[in-house]
């Protein structure tokens, strides 16, 4: 197999989003070589004052969005009648389409939340087809205890093969053929995975720090380039990362909010739909 080489390294800042929560995001949208991914957020926090307030109703056009929580629990409601709630280990996947208005709130008395938001783009041909929405609870994602004692893999979406074994995460028809894996690596323990050539691969360290150079400190995304057909993760420390495989979509990214289009006619498509209620019709 050939090494896929490191092409960038992306820190995530602080910011906020919905009503106040505070969260770290990574923007993809202008980062060309993160195609087909176009955001990551990372919420983690023991305060109930930094998520009470939760994502109140808004919209969301031309992606797909893959909510994946460690700890704690959220709530999802639509205008499509759609209700569901994820636990610790849960995931939650929701094709946006050609529109959905949704809210995700949180449980409080949990003990925190912890948990991660990916965007992933939509092609141009599937933009405008009617939205879906998944819940995955916990006990439907396999996890694989790695050999030697090394570590243990959550496959989400996707599928793997992880030390000769294959492993399949339940969320298999993501965009752009994405993968999602939660991986953690005791210090010194190292993990090759086969990655095909053309697919792109990111790998985001929540936890610890990888031997990978340049060293880069926990909550940083590792991108890396579409040649080459494997990824070998070696952890510094006790770590724990999310990686994320796709095929890139190669087309223009406009994003407006909530929407994401390929050109600037169609953001306002989007906003005038939505303001006439007609989103989603």
């Amino acid at each position: 197999m050939t090494e896929k080489t490191l092409q960038t390294l992306l820190p995530s800042h602080p910011t906020s989003d919905g009503d106040g929560v505070k969260i770290r995001r990574v923007g993809l949208f202008d980062q060309p070589a993160a195609d087909p991914f176009l955001m990551l957020d990372e919420l983690v926090s023991d305060d109930e004052a930094d998520y009470i307030g939760g994502f109140p109703p808004h919209p969301h056009r031309g992606m797909e969005t893959l909510t994946y929580l460690i700890k704690g629990a959220l709530k999802h409601r639509d205008h499509l009648g759609n209700k569901g709630e994820i636990r610790s280990g849960g995931a939650q996947w929701m094709s946006a389409g050609k529109g959905i208005i949704h809210s995700e709130m949180p449980e409080l008395d949990m003990g925190g939340l912890h948990g991660f938001q990916l965007w992933i783009n939509l092609p141009a041909s599937e933009k405008m087809l009617p939205p879906k929405y998944r819940d995955v609870p916990a006990p439907q994602i396999p996890i694989l205890e790695l050999e030697q004692k090394r570590g243990q893999v959550a496959a989400i979406a996707g599928r793997w093969i992880i030390d000769g074994q294959g492993i399949n995460g339940p969320l298999d028809d993501l965009a752009a053929h994405a993968g999602y894996l939660d991986i953690s690596l005791n210090a010194g323990a190292s993990l090759t995975l086969p990655v095909p050539e053309g697919q792109r691969c990111l790998v985001y360290v929540f936890q610890g720090q990888l031997e990978q150079r340049p060293l880069a400190p926990a909550q940083t995304l590792f991108v890396f380039s579409t040649d080459g057909d494997s990824v070998t993760l070696k952890a510094q420390t006790d770590s724990r990362m999310l990686m994320l495989t796709g095929t890139p979509i190669k087309e223009p990214v406009v994003h407006y909010g909530p929407f994401v289009m390929n050109t600037h006619e169609e953001i306002e498509q989007a906003i005038r739909d939505y303001q006439s209620g007609s989103f989603g019709k």
